[in-house]
Order: C-alpha cells, then sequence, then structure tokens
C-alpha cells in the first residue's frame, strides 16, 4: 500500500483532516530541507509538498515567485533537490509530494526524473501546467513506479471536466479554492463550499482544497467541505521570518476540525 493511501487511512480512522504544507526546495539553501522537512512531520504534517524553483511559475503568487527566486539565486536545481530528498527519505515516515512545472522535468528528462523520484522515494508529483490531454508524456512512467500524479480541479472547471479528472485520480484530488495565482487572501469564493462538495461526490479519493488558505481560520473554514487543504504561500512565508510556533499553530489548527 502507498505511503500516500496509508496516510488517508490513518487519518480516517482517527476521524482527522490533512494538512499538507508546501515549502520551496532551495530556499534558505538545500542543507536547510531535511531539517525543514523533519520539523513539519513532527508538527503534524499528513504529506509535504516540495516545490521545484523554476523561473516563469504561471500558478504561483509573489510569495512563493520570490522563494523560488531565492532558491535558484543559490543554483538549486532539480537533480540536486531530488538527492537531497532521496537523503532525507528514511528518516521521516510521511507522503513527499514533488510540486513541479513540466520544463523542470524536460530539462532534466523525463525518464531521468522518473528514475530519480522513484529512487528519492517520491510518493506523488503535482504538475499545474500539465493539462490531462498531455498526461501521456509521463503519467505511464510515474505509475510504473508507484508515484500518484496529483490532478488538480478548479473552480472554473465544467462537470464534465470534473468527471474526467476525477475518474484518472491517484493519490488525492487537488481542489484548487480560488481562480489565480497561489496567495494569501482574506476571504474565498461563495460557490466554493458546493464546489468542493461536488468534487467530493464525484472522486472515489480523497479531496484536499489549496491557494489562498492562509490562517487556522481558513483551514477550519474549508476542511468542512472537503478531506483537508495545502497551505503554500502561507508556511513559506513563516520560514522565512523563522516563525516555527506559527506553523505548529496552522497545522495544529487542523486536528480541531474532524470528520462526520
Amino acid at each position: 500500500m502507498s505511503r500516500i493511501r496509508q496516510a488517508f487511512m490513518s487519518l480516517k480512522e482517527k476521524k482527522e483532516k490533512a494538512f499538507v504544507p508546501y515549502i520551496m526546495a532551495g530556499d534558505g539553501g538545500l542543507e536547510v530541507l531535511g531539517e525543514r522537512i523533519v520539523f513539519l512531520e513532527k508538527c503534524g504534517a499528513t504529506a509535504i509538498e516540495i516545490g521545484i524553483p523554476f523561473s516563469d511559475p504561471v500558478a504561483d503568487g509573489p510569495t512563493i515567485q520570490q522563494a523560488g527566486i531565492r532558491a535558484l539565486e543559490r543554483g538549486t536545481s532539480l537533480r540536486d533537490i531530488l538527492n537531497a530528498v532521496g537523503q532525507i527519505r528514511p528518516k521521516v515516515q510521511i507522503p513527499l509530494i514533488i510540486m513541479t512545472y513540466m520544463n523542470p522535468i524536460i530539462a532534466l528528462g523525463v525518464d531521468e526524473f522518473v528514475n530519480l523520484a522513484n529512487e528519492a522515494g517520491i510518493d506523488g508529483c503535482i504538475i499545474p501546467d500539465l493539462p490531462i490531454e498531455e498526461e501521456e508524456i509521463i503519467d505511464p512512467l510515474l505509475e510504473r513506479v508507484d508515484i500518484d500524479l496529483i490532478r488538480l480541479v478548479t473552480l472554473t472547471s465544467s462537470l464534465e471536466r470534473l468527471t474526467a479528472i476525477s475518474e484518472r485520480g491517484r493519490g488525492f484530488l487537488y481542489a484548487v479554492t480560488v481562480t489565480g495565482i497561489t496567495g494569501a487572501r482574506s476571504g474565498f469564493d461563495e460557490k466554493l463550499g458546493h464546489f468542493l462538495q461536488q468534487v467530493k461526490q464525484l472522486s472515489s479519493i480523497p479531496v484536499l482544497a489549496g491557494f489562498g488558505i492562509s490562517s487556522p481560520e481558513h483551514v477550519k473554514e474549508v476542511s468542512q467541505y472537503c478531506d483537508g487543504v495545502i497551505v503554500g504561500s502561507k508556511i513559506v512565508d513563516l520560514f522565512a521570518k523563522n516563525d516555527h510556533q506559527g506553523i505548529e499553530t496552522l497545522i495544529q489548527s487542523s486536528k480541531t476540525v474532524t470528520t462526520k
């Protein structure tokens, strides 16, 4: 059984919601990547999304863009990140998920990326600029080594597209809570609850919501409609400020929301 499936089965038994923090690999140096992964697991993270820096991150807001720039200025490469993850993998039990655009994968080579990700113990891969119509370039290779391609669904997706993506989903579905880029926001679209409930009805795997979630209140508000949340910009910002207590508080807020 995959680590992702095990993680969600454990949450179901405990009637808890998932919390998946995002970190930018190389921001602060690759030497701190392992420390941050271990820290997030100790704080209670369900899994960790590891971002790959890229020069043209179309889905990322200013906080994550700046983190990516800082990482690239240090010369951080996809190969180096996967090597670093491989070194820390034996020390953590939770799923580790790569979030990257296609360009870094193509630059490295699709086969080489999949081989290195497999060797590093990666459990899932999120590629926001890869539409389902073009998944054949990489998904069969990922599936062969039991790495889940995590699909994204959005508020603007048609019912037909939501159904198609849900049917192909592995690991969990990533439901984007806003129209636009990542980043902290004060509130959410009034249609969000209905959207998440609709995706839940269509999907046979867990549904996590992400983009714009930045406070314990957001975590509680959004989690009631799905299986948990993914938090990116706020976690990146708190690490940049060295606010470890703030990170722990945010992660623990998900533990106060129980499943029915």
